[in-house]
């Protein structure tokens, strides 16, 4: 028995620890720059913050750096020397932001298109259509050379660069994406506590059917608890998905229709273990 219980607190330990170096190690969403390009000398440069996944609308959502190259920049002032305009394609609408001589570029947001399947959750992967980006400067109207580079700011999320091929242009991007492990990890964890509640009804009606156990009439109302507790359990699953996903067919409502068949064979304990009394007619 205390063989038992010290396994059993060892693995409770390593599944804890393990979920927190997760976490540390890839769901905090710390900063993280990632490689796209080299930097072009003199280049007018645009960086992507990446700052929010939205799965079901298709989209990601980022904060636009804009960096004017030495040629277009005042040293004194650092306002441009120029009228400047860049143009971000592949977005849910088309951006193009211009900036006026003696101006100084902002920030600005842009939703970028990603193409994925929701319904894989938390295993969904995506990636995002080609991002272009132009930019153009003064009265000259062809877009010169420029460079982009991206930043992953998103807690929960894993970002990557695909290499590219010699057939996509220099000004051409994809980005890929996927659900952090530190986020499959909870998922795995709210649905094991999910599949331990259905267990542990079935095993407490079946054993009270089979009078192996006291009927409690007080339990009834812990099945019901169990029952209308799958729904918050389901919902605080990180960024949770639509409903009608593979987690919901295979495991939620399994559990609902498990915790239902048990407090049924509950109510059925209740019938006949307290029949009314027949009164004596003596």
């Amino acid at each position: 028995m205390k063989v038992r219980v010290a396994l059993g607190v060892l693995v409770i330990i390593a599944a804890y620890v393990t979920t927190i170096a997760l976490y540390a190690a890839t769901g905090l969403g710390s900063p993280r720059e990632l490689t796209a390009d080299e930097p072009v000398p003199g280049a007018t440069s645009v960086t992507f913050d990446l700052e929010e996944v939205h799965a079901v609308k298709g989209e990601m959502v980022a904060n636009v750096t804009v960096t004017p190259g030495p040629g277009v920049l005042d040293p004194v002032t650092h306002s441009l020397t120029e009228d400047l305009s860049v143009a971000i394609h592949s977005a849910v609408t088309p951006t193009t932001r211009s900036w006026p001589k003696g101006t100084v570029p902002g920030v600005f947001p842009v939703a970028l298109t990603i193409a994925g399947n929701p319904g894989a959750y938390p295993f969904d992967r995506y990636r995002s259509g080609p991002i272009t980006v132009e930019v153009v400067r003064g009265a000259n109207r062809a877009p010169e050379r420029t460079w982009a580079s991206f930043v992953d700011r998103v807690p929960g999320w894993m970002f990557s660069i695909p290499s590219r091929g010699a057939s996509d242009a220099s000004t051409v991007y994809r980005v890929d994406l996927h659900r952090s492990p530190s986020t499959a990890a909870f998922a795995a964890i709210i649905l094991g506590a999910l599949i331990t509640i259905a267990t542990l009804g079935v095993v407490v009606a079946v054993q009270t059917l089979r009078n192996q156990r006291k009927f409690q009439p007080p339990m009834t109302t812990w099945f019901a608890a169990m029952l209308f507790a799958v729904v918050p359990l389901r919902n605080a699953l990180p960024d949770a998905p639509p409903m009608g996903t593979w987690v919901d067919v295979t495991v939620v409502l399994w559990v609902v229709v498990a915790l239902v068949a048990s407090m049924s064979m509950y109510v059925a304990c209740w019938w006949r273990h307290l029949k009314p009394e027949v009164d004596d007619k003596r």
